[in-house]
């Protein structure tokens, strides 16, 4: 990612905002608990996931047949900080949605 206008396209959509904060929260999810704290379906979730990994703000590691995300510490410094910022106002909102989901231990 190399322009602002880009990093706010990819936010635009309420999905992939969402990710971005819950991965700002809980700092690593896999797909499943991502699908589970979303309502959303894997297919869905894995191509937000791959849109957010081609812009290079989210990176993946694999354990077995799991794939666990988290943000990429390599993103420039001023998308930290509007993703930082983001999150500071969406937090509690984060929060409330990551414990009253059922998260599964993978």
């Amino acid at each position: 990612m190399q322009h602002p206008v880009q990093l706010f396209k990819l936010l635009a959509d309420e999905t992939r905002s969402t990710i971005v904060m819950l991965l700002r929260e809980a700092g690593e999810m896999c797909i499943c608990d991502l699908c589970a704290v979303t309502q959303e379906s894997q297919p869905k979730i894995s191509r937000h996931m791959a849109l957010l990994r081609e812009a290079e703000l989210v990176i993946d590691r694999r354990e077995g047949k799991w794939v666990y995300y988290r943000l990429s510490p390599h993103m420039p410094a001023w998308a930290a900080a509007v993703i930082d910022t983001a999150w500071n106002c969406e937090r509690e909102g984060i929060r409330i949605s990551l414990n009253n989901s059922k998260l599964s231990s993978c």
